[in-house]
C-alpha cells in the first residue's frame, strides 16, 4: 500500500484536490468528503493507466507540514 499526499483547496464552488506526485492527477467536489473520494478514485485511475501504459509508477515523496509565524 502506497500513500499519495493530496492537496485540498476550497474554491467558490465546492474544494479542489490534486496529488504532488502525481502531475495531472486532480480532482474536484461540492464537499470536502466528496473532493477525498473522488480523488481516492482519481488515484487509483491515473495509477491503473500509468500501468496499462508501461510507465513507471512514481513513488510518493511530497509531505505537508505546517509553519508558524507572528499574525
Amino acid at each position: 500500500m502506497k500513500r499519495y499526499l493530496i492537496v485540498i483547496e476550497e474554491t467558490s464552488t465546492g474544494y479542489s484536490a490534486y496529488s504532488p506526485d502525481l502531475p495531472g492527477c486532480v480532482s474536484t467536489g461540492r464537499t470536502r468528503e466528496l473532493v477525498e473520494a473522488n480523488m481516492h478514485e482519481a488515484i487509483r485511475f491515473h495509477l491503473d493507466g500509468l500501468r496499462e501504459e508501461a510507465y513507471e509508477v512514481p513513488e510518493p515523496h511530497s509531505y505537508s507540514t505546517y509553519v508558524e509565524v507572528p499574525a
